[in-house]
């Protein structure tokens, strides 16, 4: 399908408003990032259009439109203009089964504020909580620790389900390599109490970013004869399931007396009972939490039944042990066999020198000093598919010690998204802290690369002489 607009952002004007001139507002800003996002899982920069209350968008836009991406605020419920560019939109696109709608929470709003339109997608929360208030606040400094673990997460998740629904639209353009990727194994990734739903986010996307179909891909519902049948259908098309049982009990659904933790165990396990007899493959990964001081009577006789009932344990394999274990184990099982291994420890640690092809030459003298001080040098790739190349550049990030971006002919907005990438690297399931990171830049004063201190960047400038000795004393930090 040939869309000539990727995405289009719908806000309420006063989303946009910013503290003063110098500032980019919120929508803005988050455009910009979203473009960011897009452009390194795409390898192009994306078409993104913003759509304010009281611009005025043709019928034939929206229907020249991939994705719909609605920024959720009071504004925007109580806006007439919004919510009627929703239905256009919806309008405009019912001839296809991809999901082309997502919602983005800038402020919170419960299920019923939500407009009805909307209230069956998993939104993306873009705003912070106060930890000790519980008060909403919006984030000011977009590259701080609370960003990194909150609004970053949420962006790369939000760019790659907008990259799985343009690659589903675009299916007939693509090769056969790109779209192989994407008929792995679907997965069940059980709803969670709410004490897990952080956890079950980063293991949903840990999925994702290696190709695998994750279910349920819409919020639960909340009638339970629904709920039922939609967590049958999706268990259906899975070959595994994986369960994160923790303190929380669960929500009850109207009409039923167990919580939707309980009910997606008891379907995944007649599941597993009904595919046994039809010589089918299904298995479940069930884990709970070693932690339960908290738990209730009620939960904690849940555990009990799922440890002790020979139904409830039907084709699972129960662990209970600390949740990185855990991940440890499910990485294992599903992604360590695809992947190719890129770290050795018997050749120490490892730094990923981030360059591109075309600062080939001028990374060469920095490569030997990292090699001689007795680092294993890890380097992107350049050849392959685009999807092959990003998912190099992923392993690459998840695996170093260290890392040093260079600079030489690239401009300034590649060395932005590098760093961005490492200030996601989190998110794509790194086991232990970055020890050190690095820019390296051949211009002697790069005055325009301060701003990134901030960010716990050590930055090596100057002549070559003075640049390679600035980088054994980096190197050298590292190995303390």
């Amino acid at each position: 399908m040939a869309l000539d607009i990727d995405v289009i952002i719908a806000f309420a004007e006063k989303d946009n408003e910013s503290a003063s001139n110098k500032d980019l507002g919120w929508v803005t800003q988050f455009k910009k990032f979203l473009e960011l996002m897009l452009f390194q899982v795409l390898g192009q920069k994306p078409n993104i259009v913003l759509k304010a209350e009281f611009d005025s968008i043709t019928a034939s836009t929206m229907d020249n439109a991939a994705v719909l991406v609605a920024v959720l605020s009071k504004g925007f419920i109580e806006s007439g203009r919004c919510l009627d560019a929703v239905e256009a939109f919806y309008k405009a696109t019912t001839d296809t089964q991809a999901n082309r709608v997502f919602k983005v929470m800038k402020t919170p709003l419960t299920n019923s504020e939500q407009p009805p339109r909307l209230r069956d997608l998993i939104g993306y929360d873009m705003y912070q909580l106060d930890t000790e208030t519980g008060l909403m606040k919006e984030y000011v400094d977009f590259f701080s620790e609370e960003a990194e673990r909150q609004y970053w997460m949420k962006m790369v998740d939000l760019a790659y389900d907008i990259h799985e629904t343009l690659i589903f639209l675009r299916e007939g353009e693509t090769n056969t390599e790109v779209k192989n990727i994407f008929k792995r194994k679907t997965i069940y990734l059980a709803e969670t109490g709410h004490d897990l739903s952080v956890q079950r986010n980063i293991i949903k996307r840990e999925l994702q970013r290696h190709g695998y179909i994750v279910l349920p891909k819409k919020t639960l519902p909340t009638q339970f004869s629904a709920l039922e049948a939609m967590v049958k259908k999706d268990l259906e098309n899975c070959s595994l399931s994986i369960h994160l049982v923790g303190s929380a009990y669960g929500e009850i659904p109207d009409g039923a007396s167990q919580s939707i933790v309980d009910i997606q165990n008891q379907l995944a396990a007649e599941q597993s009972l009904a595919k046994k007899s039809k010589s089918e493959d299904f298995t479940r990964l069930i884990w709970i939490s070693p932690n339960l001081k908290n738990a209730s009577d009620r939960q904690k006789a849940f555990i009990d039944t799922i440890k002790r009932d020979v139904d409830a344990q039907e084709g699972a394999e129960i662990l209970q042990n600390p949740l990185e274990d855990f991940k440890n184990i499910m990485r294992e099982e599903l992604l360590e066999s695809h992947e190719r291994v890129m770290h050795d420890e018997s050749r120490g640690k490892s730094i990923y020198l981030v360059h591109d092809r075309v600062d080939e030459q001028a990374v060469k003298p920095y490569r030997e000093v990292i090699k001689k001080n007795g680092f294993h040098v890890v380097e992107p790739a350049f050849e392959g598919d685009l999807l092959a190349v990003r998912k190099n550049h992923i392993d690459n990030l998840r695996n170093l010690d260290g890392a040093i971006i260079f600079k030489d002919k690239v401009n300034d907005q590649w060395v932005r998204m590098k760093v961005l990438d490492l200030l996601k690297a989190p998110g794509f399931g790194r086991k232990k802290p970055i020890l050190g990171k690095a820019i390296i830049s051949s211009n002697e004063s790069p005055s325009h690369l301060e701003a990134f201190k901030s960010q716990n960047l050590t930055l090596i400038s100057g002549d070559q002489n003075k640049a390679l000795e600035s980088l054994k004393s980096f190197l050298s930090d590292i190995k303390s």
